[in-house]
């Protein structure tokens, strides 16, 4: 027969099988809220990773452009100075718009000989500083072109 012992051992093996069934349940969810931790912690350490990634490169990038600029602006001078040289040594031609523009001032009758060879010199230099100019604004237009393709592929990226 049952007696009371034997209700009593079940009742406390029920007990104890609800405080077990708990206890697991509980750890099972704090694990899970763990594992999810985990995981949302790397997925931000990766997307913290990728950004930088994109910044170092977008900061190499957009240094190798300012190199390349400050290289041509440095070389602008010498472009002019180029075009001055083959001017005087007639390699190259103004077009007549240029030949012409102070000749129309110098042919009046008192001009001489020398205020007219000042005065090709002076448009054999005007020429170099406007080609210098030239080369000045490409090379800016360029490397403002370079960044902005830089920004665009960062923000398509």
């Amino acid at each position: 027969m049952i007696t009371r012992a034997h209700i009593l051992s079940g009742l406390l093996l029920f007990l104890a099988g609800c405080l077990l069934g708990r206890e697991w349940r509980d750890r099972s969810a704090d694990l899970a809220k763990s594992r999810q931790a985990t995981r949302q912690a790397q997925a931000e350490t990766s997307a913290v990773q990728s950004a930088r990634t994109v910044e170092h490169n977008q900061a190499d990038r957009l240094a190798e452009i300012g190199a390349k600029h400050e290289e041509e602006r440095a070389a602008a001078p010498a472009v002019a100075d180029a075009v001055v040289a083959d001017l005087r040594a007639g390699n190259l031609r103004l077009r007549r718009e240029w030949a012409g523009c102070e000749t129309r001032l110098l042919s009046q009758a008192a001009a001489g000989a020398v205020e007219r060879d000042a005065a090709a010199q002076r448009r054999e230099e005007l020429a170099g500083a406007v080609v210098r100019v030239g080369a000045e604004a490409d090379s800016q237009l360029a490397a403002c072109q370079a960044v902005i393709r830089t920004y665009a592929e960062q923000t398509d990226g």
